[in-house]
């Protein structure tokens, strides 16, 4: 697999509009073809606290270009993150799954037990245009002996039998000490459309922020950010539809400085528009260093994730946190990932591309 056409755009600039540092990015494409590209807003500084809106450009055109920023998701005094779109085929609608806290109370003091973290449910019927006012669904996703919690930061998916999966992790408050207590993925699941949700399989402990895909048998494979700082990626996969998972695997040839990474299926036949087939072609991306954060890195898989081949690296500088897409002619990817030059959080820059 090769990329030819590589174009690269900067969609979202720290320090411009009302924000100091635009991070967390998120993409989905619409029943109607219309990709969406979200983020964190964050006015005052580059912290995961404060005041964090989340925002949101449109492209009608696969991604060549875009409308302005939309902010679709702002609650005063708090922190309002980690979005992870899905979206419904049948309804033709947008969900965003996304996770609260008051800005006074950062990820320690919700990991001592000190403060809350919510999960909440905003949702579009018009492409993005337009979106509900958010509605809290913590009873139904989250475990009360869990502390720390996060949706995505990536997109979710739904799957052949219309289930809606959406990746996430936490935090089990056992000493209630963000040192010691554990960590791992899980995801949460609709099957009626958004209207209901509960929560799914645990991945074993030790994973963190992960992004799932349906492989051609119709199993899913999860890919984890390892919280054990071995410098390598985890992963497990489900035969029931994401209900439960085995055991957890590490990723040898998946290195990386313990960071986010992103994970999308490929249409079963190369440049077929991508009709939710379960399918084993996919593309992985995250910085693929175990030194720092850097070297935005893309791999393929034929073989649903059991092995990895590299593509190219799309930035060998300073680059985060990424989501990708497949555009509506299922040949043209996008890459949307945090890099700058002395920082990985200057910009979100869109690596638009085709795969031959």
């Amino acid at each position: 697999m090769e990329v030819v056409d590589l174009q690269q755009t900067e969609l979202f600039t720290g320090g411009t509009g009302d924000y100091h540092t635009y991070r967390i990015p998120a993409l989905a494409r619409s029943v109607l073809g219309t990709i969406l590209a979200f983020c964190e807003g964050r006015r005052d500084s580059s912290s995961d606290s404060g005041q964090i809106d989340l925002l949101l450009r449109r492209s009608e055109d696969g991604g060549c270009t875009w409308g302005d920023v939309q902010v679709i998701v702002t609650t005063p005094d708090m922190t309002c993150g980690n979005p992870c779109p899905v979206v419904d085929r049948a309804a033709g609608r947008v969900l965003l799954p996304f996770c609260k806290n008051f800005a006074s109370g950062p990820e320690g003091l919700i990991t001592e037990g000190k403060a809350p973290r919510t999960v909440w449910l905003t949702q579009s019927q018009d492409d993005g245009l337009t979106w509900a006012e958010p509605q809290e669904i913590t009873a139904t996703t989250k475990d009360p002996s869990w502390t720390w919690y996060a949706t995505g930061p990536t997109h979710g998916i739904q799957l052949a039998s219309g289930r809606l999966v959406v990746p996430c992790d936490h935090m089990v408050g056992v000493h209630f000490d963000r040192q010691k207590d554990p960590y791992h993925s899980h995801v949460i699941l609709s099957d009626d459309g958004g209207a209901s949700w509960r929560i799914g399989g645990v991945v074993d402990e030790g994973t963190n922020e992960c992004a799932v895909i349906e492989t051609a048998d119709g199993s899913l494979y999860i890919n984890c950010r390892n919280y054990r700082g071995e410098k390598r990626r985890a992963s497990a996969r489900s035969i029931d539809g994401g209900d439960s998972f085995a055991a957890r695997v590490w990723e040898d040839d998946l290195p990386e400085p313990i960071c986010q990474g992103s994970l999308i299926s490929l249409p079963v036949r190369p440049g077929a528009p991508g009709d939710g087939q379960p399918s084993d072609r996919a593309l992985f991306a995250n910085p693929a260093s175990a030194v720092a954060r850097r070297d935005l890195t893309l791999r393929s898989s034929n073989d649903g994730g059991r092995t990895w081949t590299l593509v190219r690296s799309l930035y060998e500088g300073p680059a985060a946190y990424s989501d990708l897409a497949v555009a509506a002619d299922g040949a043209t990817v996008l890459c949307l990932y945090e890099r700058g030059a002395e920082s990985p959080y200057e910009t979100l820059t869109l690596a638009r591309l085709t795969l031959v």
